[in-house]
């Protein structure tokens, strides 16, 4: 019991020190202001019976404000005179084929137009029921399956489905194209 009593009386000491240091801790920093800018300026001069140091005013040579100033030598420069705007240099001389004359009758054989890329991305694949169905999206509305040798929105047929690639063409088999699993 007689322990009790000393450990209780240890505890209130202890708690009254760190009350104590608590106090003085937050009492000195509210005396201490913070520091001015122009502290540097304070510590230079040092104060004469407590008065604040006098502000001196930054030295005006006027006698240099009346000297004589060096002339703008003459030069070709003249602001208020404008010049045409220089030609751009002429593009290099490439040698080019002479164009092809045609005659009436004669036709050009240009080949079948180009066909714009296939829009779809490949997202992934599924397997169910032993094949393998490719995930396609348009970026627009939901994601389009399909397996090998099936029409894709209407207008695209897959003609093989790899592990990271689709190979596709347009339904009269044209335009073939593989993408990648990452998209186009």
């Amino acid at each position: 019991m007689a322990t009790d009593r000393r450990q209780l009386a240890a505890l209130v000491a202890l708690l009254a020190v760190l009350g104590v240091l608590g106090y003085r801790q937050l009492a000195g920093t509210s005396r201490i202001g913070a520091p001015t800018s122009n502290q540097a300026r304070r510590a230079a001069a040092p104060a004469q019976n407590g008065a604040p140091p006098a502000v001196r005013a930054p030295d005006v040579h006027l006698e240099a404000l009346n000297a004589q100033r060096p002339k703008p030598a003459e030069g070709e420069r003249n602001l208020f005179r404008f010049k045409p705007k220089a030609p751009p240099p002429p593009p290099p001389q490439t040698s080019r084929p002479a164009p092809m004359t045609t005659t009436p009758g004669s036709s050009i054989a240009s080949g079948p137009p180009q066909l714009p890329p296939i829009a779809l991305k490949f997202i992934g694949t599924m397997n169910s029921e032993g094949k393998t169905i490719a995930v396609l999206t348009d970026g627009q509305g939901p994601p389009l399956f399909g397996v090998e040798g099936q029409t894709i929105a209407g207008r695209y047929r897959i003609l093989r489905i790899g592990a990271e690639s689709i190979e596709m063409s347009y339904l009269d088999g044209r335009g073939r194209q593989t993408i990648r699993l990452t998209g186009q």
